[in-house]
């Protein structure tokens, strides 16, 4: 199933809503085309595939309970693969089930219902990170060094001291960005949220420890020493020598 909006957005960004929930899918859908995305639709795993196979997708939200392959799983899968992006809807509403998803690897999380407005608010917000990358606002890439590790921002790339790639999601490369920015400086919660979010990106305070705990897991599975450390009750620094050539 697909549907577009007249209004024109250049490039196209394309978004897939997976759900099970016919009608909950098809207001998500009609309410995110009428602003601009081209929207695709699928009830479950198997048609989440079927339309990766077909579609060039930017953007997947994705309800976590789902015939067959749950939500979760699909989620991680996607991660492992460096698929696309990735924002959560459950009527599952607990803060551990919301750290859950983001640990395996969503970029943003909602609990169900959730106005159209906010999900709308949520998805530019992702888009935006997309939108440094391939979008209507072109940038510099910039190439950052550290401790072996070398990060091509253009290509959002985070390459290890032996040379393999290093997956992350777009939260983490975003609070990795902020990071290199901002080398040996003690930054809180609120300074990371609006350096690798925006200011008006409503996202709370956990999200931020689980993103930078998965970050953290893998940039020291490469070397050895601490080099993100947290300061209770101030923030993380970022430890390392930063340069760019």
């Amino acid at each position: 199933m697909s549907a577009s909006s007249s209004l024109s957005v250049l490039p196209a960004r394309h978004i897939l809503v997976v759900d099970d929930d016919t009608q909950l899918r098809e207001q998500m859908v009609g309410y995110l085309a009428e602003h601009g995305y081209q929207l695709h639709a699928a009830g479950d795993g198997p048609g989440m595939e079927a339309v990766l196979a077909q579609a060039p997708i930017d953007l997947i939200i994705l309800d976590v309970m789902l015939p067959g392959e749950d939500g979760l799983s699909i989620c991680r899968r996607l991660a492992e693969e460096g698929g696309p992006a990735v924002v959560m809807v459950s009527a599952m509403a607990d803060e551990v089930d919301r750290v859950l998803g983001l640990e395996l690897g969503a970029d943003d999380y909602l609990p169900k219902p959730c106005s159209p407005r906010e999900l709308l608010a949520r998805v530019r917000a992702v888009m935006r990170r997309l939108e440094e990358v391939r979008g209507g606002a072109p940038r510099k890439g910039k190439t950052y060094h550290f401790q072996g590790f070398v990060v091509d921002t253009l290509r959002r790339q985070l390459r290890a001291p032996n040379g393999t790639a290093i997956l992350l999601t777009g939260g983490e490369f975003s609070l990795l960005s902020a990071f290199l920015e901002n080398p040996q400086r003690i930054l809180s919660r609120d300074q990371l949220l609006e350096l690798a979010r925006g200011a008006h990106t409503e996202v709370f305070d956990r999200a931020v420890d689980v993103q930078i705990s998965r970050l953290r897991r893998k940039l020291h599975a490469c070397v050895e020493g601490e080099i993100i450390k947290t300061y209770r009750g101030a923030g993380y620094l970022f430890d390392a020598k930063v340069t760019r050539p």
